[in-house]
């Protein structure tokens, strides 16, 4: 066994004189920044594409994923997520989980990070990316669909991106729509397709089975970012959003197979491997004409969270020790 120092693991003699740093969520997230990410997540798909395992479990609503991934040269990571939605009703943190880093070259522990840092900054960070490159460029108008966690951190990230767009947030319960705005500043919609058509970009982050974007809402320039689908039978939008648009992914390994979103509009028809343009790995096929819809599902993936992860130990030790 090991013993926590000044937010370092260091191991017990016995077991050599490897120590790993043991990153906490407000810690961690005061030497980050938005755009920083964007840049180590571009530079992470540089590198020799990962390999990723992924292992899903379900117990009807609850869910258990484990996510690993290794890339040469950057290391290992293994991210391991509770999903329990029925812990909303018991004043209970719906997810869980925890994140170990490795390093490249000897496979030791090189970092525990807080689980809610690394899907924090991961998720939002992985749509802001997409949107920097698809997104029209003066962007004013962004419309958060869902008012959950996720939509939180992504005023935080969008806000960084598009520093002079105007907020927006829709949700089934009004009143977490009115706590929302309340702790972001973004105002309050009740009108789901008037605010889908006022908007340049559209971000939802809900745990629907159901799609509640409709094509015929979308017009042509906007930018339509979807988070939240991440089982087999979850989706966002209908078929028609995802044939009248361009649709890119951050990973063809993790979101074809077992995301509703496009899996289920794959094996109906509706729309054919063809559709899709690229994902991370062509970032320069990531355009998009003044014209276009363009639609990215972000699905996520441990390759992902060990780039995020890398950048929050490089930055947790180029930066000063913090006190204890």
């Amino acid at each position: 066994m090991g013993r926590v120092f000044g937010g370092r693991w260091a191991v017990d003699p016995g077991a050599g004189p490897v120590t790993s740093a043991l990153i906490s969520f407000d810690a961690g997230q005061e030497r980050l920044n938005w755009l920083d990410l964007v840049a180590a997540l571009k530079a992470g798909h540089q590198a020799p594409k990962a390999k990723i395992e992924d292992l899903f479990l379900y117990r009807g609503s609850d869910t258990l994923l484990s996510r690993s991934a290794w890339i040469d040269g950057m290391g290992l990571l293994t991210k391991t997520a509770t999903v329990f939605p029925g812990n909303r009703t018991a004043s209970q943190p719906m997810i869980g989980g925890g994140v170990m880093l490795f390093d490249d070259a000897t496979g030791a522990l090189a970092a525990v990070i807080d689980f809610h840092l690394i899907t924090k900054w991961k998720t939002a960070g992985d749509s802001l990316m997409a949107a920097l490159a698809l997104a029209p460029a003066g962007a004013q108008e962004i419309l958060i669909v869902g008012a959950g966690t996720v939509g939180r951190s992504l005023v935080e990230a969008f806000g960084a991106g598009f520093p002079e767009a105007r907020f927006s947030i829709w949700n089934r319960s009004l009143k977490a729509a009115e706590v929302f705005a309340q702790e972001t500043g973004a105002q309050v919609v009740s009108d789901l397709q008037s605010a889908v058509a006022a908007a340049d970009i559209i971000l939802t982050c809900t745990m629907t089975t159901a799609p509640i974007i409709q094509g015929d809402w979308l017009r042509s320039g906007q930018h339509l970012n979807m988070i939240g689908a991440y089982r087999p039978d979850m989706r966002e939008a209908d078929d028609a959003a995802l044939q009248k648009s361009k649709l890119f992914v951050d990973s063809y390994d993790t979101t074809l197979g077992h995301i509703g979103e496009l899996k289920i509009p794959l094996d109906s028809g509706a729309i054919d491997r063809s559709h899709l343009q690229a994902d991370y790995y062509d970032m320069d096929a990531f355009r998009a004409g003044p014209g276009d819809i363009t639609v990215f599902k972000n699905g996520g993936g441990a390759h992902l969270d060990l780039m995020t992860a890398r950048y929050v130990l490089d930055q947790w030790t180029g930066g000063s020790e913090p006190s204890c």
